[in-house]
């Protein structure tokens, strides 16, 4: 009788072949046996299900196919379904887990007796990218956890899924929905809000393809509008007042007007996007292109 897993890797993937066909190299570096990798593909054509029909990774790897069923969350349900690890994470499809991680996680989670571990994204080079992250080890609770993790280095205890349930499916990347982020963090609040324990730890992080937010193009304009509006509606979900929805706020209005100080327009115009963003997923409403284009020749002009 085979041993059970220790670790279950559930990531959803539309739009990417190379991308996950690296991240399953990259597990090679990881001490066999203990973990398997579900890979729930939502592309029509099938193409990371034949790309990785040939493969012979090493560790247990189960790709299943499900073109109709799109956003992140929904994939991530869906694989998760099929999970049997007691540990389980959800890895982005464009991002790398370094050799060290997975011992880092389970460690932490020996040394805490948390039911949830979080990490962040870092570069190469260890610095954080894609996000604010709070410096030093933590409890994770109600009023930081929009700071103590991003939701592809997030682990957590089976038990947590068994009392929960899994992803909001109207959250995430995808989604029929306007709310494009912050499944993760919505995700938490509901463990924490059930009696769960989570821990944060900074030397817990994974690596991404970096988001240029100090020189935006108009892809990454809008990209921080999608997002922003997640976080938006995850707070007006989950009740959180305006005194803490201020604060996110007025920081991205407060980086709009140093980037005007500083002549970054185009920063400046990305800053206020995110602010508008998450004005909107508040109020629960998006405004029209018009009333946006107005709001954005206050900065350009």
């Amino acid at each position: 009788m085979d041993a059970p897993m220790k670790l279950s890797m559930v990531m959803s993937t539309r739009g990417r072949t190379d991308e996950v066909l690296h991240f399953i190299d990259a597990l090679a570096a990881l001490e066999p046996g203990g973990f398997e990798l579900i890979i729930v593909d939502q592309n029509p054509d099938g193409r990371v299900r034949k790309a990785c029909s040939a493969l012979e990774p090493g560790f247990p790897l189960q790709v299943i196919a499900s073109p109709m069923s799109k956003g992140l969350s929904r994939g991530r349900n869906l694989g998760l379904a099929k999970a049997s690890g007691e540990i389980l994470c959800f890895p982005d499809d464009d991002c790398t887990y370094p050799p060290e991680l997975i011992a880092k996680v389970l460690q932490c989670f020996e040394a805490t007796g948390a039911d949830i571990v979080c990490g962040r994204a870092a570069a190469p080079d260890g610095r954080s990218i894609n996000g604010r992250f709070e410096a030093r080890a933590q409890r994770v609770d109600l009023q930081n956890v929009f700071t103590t993790q991003i939701e592809w280095v997030v682990f957590f205890r089976r038990r947590v899924f068994e009392a929960i349930g899994g992803y909001d499916d109207a959250i995430g990347v995808g989604a029929d929905t306007p709310w494009q982020s912050c499944e993760g963090p919505e995700l938490t609040i509901r463990a924490l809000r059930g009696g769960f324990s989570a821990w944060y730890d900074p030397e817990i992080f994974a690596h991404h393809p970096e988001l240029d937010t100090r020189n935006p193009d108009d892809a990454m304009k809008d990209k921080g509008r999608r997002y922003a509006r997640g976080m938006g509606h995850v707070l007006r979900k989950h009740g959180y007042g305006w005194a803490y929805k201020a604060r996110y706020l007025i920081r991205p209005i407060g980086g709009a007007g140093l980037s005007l100080l500083q002549g970054k327009l185009n920063r400046a115009a990305y800053y206020l996007n995110v602010a508008l963003g998450r004005a909107e997923g508040y109020a629960g409403r998006c405004l029209g292109g018009g009333a946006a284009r107005k709001a954005r020749a206050v900065v350009e002009s």
